[in-house]
């Protein structure tokens, strides 16, 4: 076999992985997605924001199946973003929205929905939604609605946050619950489960794989740097630099580690210079030895 038969043969057996993880992700995202949507939020009398949202407020004024019903409020979205958010995110988030909208309406409308206290169901909804969300999102995909419409208003108006842009659109469809539903708490219950979406999705994406940064000013680095290593086994990076107080020649260390390593680590410094300035701040990733292989995004070392 020649080298470029044999490359050929890596990369389709590479896109067949791929494919089936992508739907492998889909598939559970889904699930947790219509079980946050049908099981928790539809019977609650609250819309939480975004596309699905509004789906579940016509759904409540009229009927309508909430997946079809999101379906369609997607098309002229990605009729509107395809030359903003490409074409390999397009074609992903189709499929999403594709598989989503069978379970939500083919799936479970045979399986019981919640009908308990509205708060239980808010939280649980925020949970299930965000942790279906993420699902999508770790794989380049999404559900598509205001992911769309967020990025094409980015586009048309850099200036604007992202952050400031979806919580706009969210807040308009979480205020429309109130005279839907007909109380005020139908707002106050779509903003908790906003909120534990959000939470949920960031802890998932960014929580497993966060750890801490230790950042040490200190004059005796190498004793510092072996006393880390000694306690927790990571290693680290000296900077040299100048106190702009004092004039006098420090050094920086730098140390990733996890978060159940940083007492160690802060101990450490400590020990080796009772005068060392430590600082010990959060990162979202940490890629490389030890931490994740940036080609794969699976632990390493």
């Amino acid at each position: 076999m020649s080298d470029t038969t044999e490359k050929t043969a890596i990369l389709r057996s590479q896109k067949q992985r791929d494919f089936l993880l992508d739907l492998l992700y889909d598939i559970v995202g889904s699930i947790l997605f219509s079980i946050g949507i049908y099981s928790f939020a539809k019977n609650a009398d609250f819309a939480p924001g975004g596309i699905s949202g509004l789906s579940l407020i016509i759904h409540h004024l009229w009927g309508l199946p909430i997946g079809t019903v999101s379906l369609c409020l997607n098309l002229p979205l990605i009729l509107l973003s395809y030359r903003v958010v490409g074409r390999r995110f397009m074609t992903k988030s189709i499929r999403s929205i594709l598989i989503s909208t069978f379970f939500l309406d083919v799936i479970f409308p045979h399986t019981p929905s919640y009908s308990g206290s509205q708060l239980l169901a808010s939280l649980f909804s925020g949970v299930f939604f965000g942790a279906g969300l993420a699902m999508f999102y770790v794989r380049g995909s999404s559900t598509g609605g205001t992911d769309f419409l967020t990025m094409t208003i980015k586009k048309l108006k850099p200036h604007l946050s992202i952050g400031l842009v979806t919580m706009s659109i969210d807040l308009v469809i979480i205020l429309l619950g109130w005279p839907v539903f007909g109380n005020v708490d139908s707002v106050l219950y779509g903003l908790i489960a906003t909120f534990v979406t959000s939470a949920v999705i960031d802890k998932i994406m960014y929580g497993v794989d966060s750890g801490k940064l230790a950042i040490i000013i200190t004059t005796r680095s190498a004793d510092v740097a072996a006393g880390i290593s000694d306690a927790c086994e990571r290693g680290s990076t000296a900077i040299r630099a100048k106190g702009t107080y004092t004039g006098l020649d420090r050094e920086v260390l730098l140390c990733a580690c996890s978060k159940a390593e940083a007492y160690k680590v802060r101990n450490a410094a400590q020990e080796a210079d009772p005068d060392a300035f430590v600082m010990i701040t959060e990162t979202s990733e940490v890629f490389g030895e030890g931490f994740i292989d940036p080609r794969d995004n699976v632990k390493i070392g």
